[in-house]
């Protein structure tokens, strides 16, 4: 977990030097490791050009001033998973959506049926699970 840890800071910082952002006292890095389960006929490399290409857009359109990445382990325990970080300006701006328990508040489940679509198309694909940690920048 501390090499996930790692390079999720390095990612993102490397990731925040090239785009012109970096990390803020106060922000929220959701790390998400995933499982995914592949529907027959499709490949991982499918299934991940669909999670980068419509998958999380449609994510960031709708959670506003959210960043969302997909990450593959290299090392380590997760190596050869799949993982999501979301970046979030603060706290205060995820609980916009998510209840303290992880659930989705109201105005997250309005946002959850406009995702509806894509989800599906994701579903027919393979679904995923996932167990993630929120992290605040110190």
């Amino acid at each position: 977990m501390k090499k996930l840890i790692y390079t999720t800071a390095v990612v993102l910082l490397l990731g925040g030097i090239a785009s012109g952002q970096s990390l803020e006292k106060g922000n929220l890095v959701g790390t998400h490791v995933i499982s995914v389960e592949l529907k027959a006929g499709v490949t991982m490399e499918k299934w991940q050009k669909f999670v980068v290409e419509k998958y999380i857009p449609e994510l960031e359109k709708n959670y506003e001033g959210f960043k969302i990445y997909l990450l593959k382990g290299i090392r380590g325990p997760n190596a050869n998973s799949l993982g999501f970080i979301w970046v979030i300006k603060s706290e205060k701006e995820r609980d916009k959506y998510f209840n303290a328990d992880g659930s989705e508040n109201e105005l997250g489940l309005v946002i959850q049926e406009k995702l509806v679509p894509v989800m599906e198309e994701l579903e027919k694909l393979g679904p995923f699970t996932y167990e993630y940690t929120d992290w605040i920048v110190l």
